[in-house]
Formats: C-alpha cells, sequence, structure tokens
C-alpha cells in the first residue's frame, strides 16, 4: 500500500540565502511520496530564479503580492493536492528522515489531526529552539510556552522531552496537518497576518474534536528570527494583538470579558515594565496592539459558539507562566508544571 502524499510547503519571501543554505536538506528528505512546493510571497530577491535554475523540479506557486504567513499559506494551499500539508518555514533544515515518524504516528491515530516535529536550535543544536521545541503549551491566562522553552529561556536537549504527547500547539516553523481538516476549518486566520496565527487553529483543531501531538522522534533544526528578529516592535506588536485576537475568538462566551480585561491589564503592566527599562519602541508596540484588537473586535461582535473552558483543552497548564518565571524562579517546563 503506497504512502500518504504529502505536500512539503515552503512559504519564501526574500529568502534565497535560506533556500541556498537549507535547501539541500529538504530535497535530502527520504519520504517516498513527498512534493516540495515553494509558495513565494511577491519575493523582490532572486530566489525564485535560483530555485528554477538549481532545483527546477520543484514546483513554485507565485503569489502577487507578499500575503503573510497566513494568507500567504491559504492561497498556496487551495492549489494544492495531498493527503498532509507540511509547512516549513525557509530557515529549517530536516534531517534526512524526519518525516516518516510523523506520517506514521498519524496514521496509525487517525484523532491527531496536526503534529510537529521536535525542533532543536540550528546554531545551538543542543538546544531547544524558540519556535516550538518539543510541543506547545498554554497558562492558563492565554500565555504561549512549549516544552523546552519558556519566555525566552531554551533548555538544553537531554532527551527529557522526548515521549509523543498531546500538546496545545504545533509550531508554524513545521507543521504537519490532514489537509482535509485544514481547508474544512477554514486553514491560518489571515487577520493575524503572522505569529500566533498557527496557536489559533490547533485550537481549533481541537474544539472540531481533534488532537494535536508533537512527534520528538522526528527531529529538525529552526534558525529562528528568519523573517523578524527577537525584540522587534513589529513581532511585538503582532503577538499581542494577535493573542488578543485569538482569546476573543476561541473562548468560551461565559466570562470571556473578565478573562480578556484580565489580560489587558497584564498586557499594559507589560508596557509599563518596558518603559521602565526605556523600551520605548516595544512599549509603543504593546499600546498599538491593543488599540488594533480593539478596532478588530468593534467589527467582529459575532458571539463564539464554543463552550468548552480553556483549561480542559490538552496542554493547557493550570498556573501562570509568568508568575512562576519572574516571581518564583522557574525557567524550565519541568519546573513549572511539576512543582
Amino acid at each position: 500500500m503506497p504512502n500518504p502524499k504529502v505536500a512539503i510547503v515552503i512559504l519564501n519571501y526574500n529568502g534565497k540565502d535560506w533556500l541556498h543554505q537549507l535547501l539541500p536538506s529538504i530535497v535530502a528528505t527520504t519520504y517516498n511520496n513527498a512534493n516540495i512546493i515553494i509558495a513565494d510571497n511577491a519575493s523582490t530577491d532572486d530566489s525564485v530564479a535560483y530555485v528554477k535554475l538549481h532545483y527546477p523540479t520543484i514546483e513554485i506557486i507565485p503569489l502577487s503580492t507578499n500575503l503573510g504567513f497566513a494568507q500567504g499559506y491559504n492561497v498556496a494551499l487551495a492549489k494544492v493536492t495531498a493527503d498532509y500539508f507540511v509547512l516549513l518555514n525557509s530557515d529549517v533544515e530536516v534531517t534526512p528522515n524526519w518525516l516518516e515518524p510523523i506520517i506514521t504516528l498519524l496514521e496509525q491515530n487517525k484523532t491527531i489531526g496536526a503534529c510537529q516535529p521536535k525542533i532543536l536550535s540550528y546554531n545551538k543544536r543542543t538546544h531547544f529552539e524558540y519556535a516550538g521545541a518539543s510541543g506547545g503549551y498554554l497558562d492558563y491566562l492565554g500565555y504561549p510556552l512549549a516544552r523546552g522553552r519558556v519566555l525566552h529561556t531554551c533548555e538544553q536537549d537531554n532527551g527529557q522531552y522526548n515521549d509523543a504527547v498531546p500538546i496545545f500547539w504545533a509550531s508554524g516553523a513545521a507543521l504537519v496537518i490532514r489537509s482535509g481538516l485544514y481547508h474544512s476549518l477554514g486553514g491560518l486566520d489571515a487577520t493575524f497576518f503572522a505569529h500566533q496565527e498557527e496557536i489559533d487553529l490547533c485550537w481549533r483543531i481541537q474544539l472540531a474534536g481533534y488532537k494535536v501531538y508533537v512527534c520528538p522522534q522526528s527531529i529538525v533544526y529552526h534558525v529562528g528570527g528568519g523573517t523578524l528578529q527577537q525584540g522587534s516592535a513589529l513581532k511585538t506588536f503582532l503577538n499581542f494583538r494577535n493573542n488578543l485576537i485569538m482569546l476573543y475568538k476561541n473562548l468560551p462566551q461565559a466570562g470571556k470579558n473578565a478573562f480578556i480585561l484580565k489580560r489587558t491589564l497584564l498586557n499594559y503592566a507589560a508596557a509599563i515594565q518596558l518603559l521602565c527599562k526605556a523600551d520605548l519602541a516595544n512599549a509603543k508596540a504593546i499600546w498599538k496592539a491593543q488599540k488594533a484588537y480593539n478596532s478588530w473586535k468593534k467589527e467582529n461582535t459575532l458571539p463564539c459558539n464554543n463552550t468548552v473552558p480553556l483549561t480542559q483543552l490538552a496542554g493547557v497548564i493550570p498556573k501562570s507562566m509568568v508568575y512562576q518565571y519572574y516571581i518564583k524562579g522557574k525557567k524550565t517546563f519541568s519546573e513549572i508544571v511539576h512543582n
């Protein structure tokens, strides 16, 4: 029986250097029924010409303008036929047999809708990488963290998170999802442009009755910050705005306003803290994010039909990550979860 068809779709924007450096590892993927596709977000460098010259068998889907991560994938994947989609960042190096364990897991357990590999740092290979590590979680206030990464602390990989388990969210840096499920849920939310759109999608996957998993037997290496560097004011804006939008969209109606008010106050506290550190750009980004969320909310007042509280979903920690990290000094995922 043939293996399911897999489409590895790399969303590219001015990523010639990454493609030159990392595409060889993707081409070396040993899974025998995978196609590699470059979805180009209207790059202004010569990355498309580079791929056509050096990898003429790789399909290219040109997009007429830079649609961002979310809508870029939505438009591209509407043109792709496969059993599984792999959303893979251009700054990811894969290992040759990285796909087999994930596809095997998905085929053996049809309740799993999406899955990610273990994501290690490309530049510090003994350590987990920020964007997903060994599986994404939320704390009970809706702040994201991961097995192996809490805030900006990335742990060394000593095999402590090598079990395949249900998680809350799978990283958009290397996300494997059933194609039919992706389409039935409407794909990624284009409002997000970039950042946390995969968390929103995984929340909707869980609400649809599917599980999200990490498969640490699959390993990839992520450079990270290939589009927006850590500390970027735009990254801060997108993360804070998108997190509020995600909460408003997916939280049950009961208690939603109180929940978001609490988060809003915490966000303002974070902005004040940044001001005290003379980080005016990121403090302003949080204020702008709140304003942008308020504007979005005025135009999106439809109630959510979800009745499942956040804490009843897989991958939610019933503690405050920020309190545990800054007040109690717990810097690792295991310390926060198990103590």
